[in-house]
């Protein structure tokens, strides 16, 4: 209860009856985060995130990964959970609905102006509308909707992509990139937002990045693979085959993520 108290001093904006607010978090005061009718059942924000100004979060129940950012006049609602992992980046003025229900994985992108639903209502069921339904929307891992986004309840895959301006109204597949109204891959004529990269690459970029931060390398190092985690010290491991890191906390460490996000690098705390 006295950590629950603390954050509700800290975040006065928010309205929960259990309140997680990791260290680094800035949650602008003109930001709104209660339940529908009343308080939140559960608030989870991690840490280093960012909240922006007017920013409305009403749901019974909302997570948001570490690293994470929902900029200014983003609306997020819906009486089912609505979970977000590490490291998202929702532009301005975006909705994002969970009245179906809505999970979006780590490291996704939501362009500015977006849309993500999750159900469709309000024709008069009474008089024999047939458009009545709350389905949940799923999305998966590195998924990007570059801006002005409308996307239905539907699952979206890893590593794909909705380019600016998409309806999309079916199903998005792994490592393909969508156009248009409806959308429609256009992969095999543009490719596939990820290509192939080797682990010898994957090193060399991230020792460069590295030394252009200035990161200490006793502090932080980078491997290729978590055999190498050492979870007894204090420093902080980046694994490049498995996207993770060692969670230490130290200023090296969050000065770097600050650093390689949101477009040299992702990673997500190792568990």
């Amino acid at each position: 209860m006295e950590s629950i108290v603390q954050a509700t001093a800290t975040y006065p904006n928010i309205d929960a009856v259990e309140i997680e607010v990791g260290e680094g978090t800035v949650i602008e005061e003109s930001a709104v985060i209660r339940g529908l009718n009343g308080p939140s059942t559960t608030i989870k924000i991690g840490e280093n995130c960012y909240i922006g100004k007017n920013v409305q979060i009403i749901c019974d129940h909302f997570e948001l990964g570490d690293y994470s950012k929902i900029h200014h006049n983003t609306n997020v609602h819906g009486y089912k959970p609505c979970v977000i992992g590490h490291n998202a980046w929702v532009g301005q003025y975006s909705i994002i609905d969970s009245i179906g229900g809505t999970t979006i994985g780590n490291n996704c992108g939501i362009g500015a102006h977006s849309q993500l639903w999750s159900h469709i209502k309000y024709g008069d069921t009474l008089e024999g509308c047939r458009f009545f339904s709350e389905s949940s929307l799923m999305v998966g891992n590195d998924v990007w909707f570059v801006g002005h986004c409308i996307v239905s309840p539907i699952k979206a895959e890893d590593k794909s992509m909705a380019m600016v301006g998409s309806v999309v109204t079916k199903n998005m597949e792994y490592n393909q990139i969508y156009a248009g109204s409806p959308a429609r891959s256009l992969s095999e004529k543009i490719g596939p937002q990820f290509e192939e990269v080797s682990l010898d690459e994957k090193m060399e970029k991230m020792n460069m990045h590295m030394k252009e931060a200035g990161i200490s390398a006793q502090k932080v190092k980078v491997v290729s693979n978590i055999t190498e985690f050492n979870f007894d010290d204090d420093v902080s491991y980046f694994d490049v085959a498995s996207r993770t890191y060692t969670k230490k906390r130290s200023t090296n460490e969050v000065q770097f993520m600050k650093y390689l996000l949101p477009e040299k690098g992702k990673f997500v705390p190792y568990e």
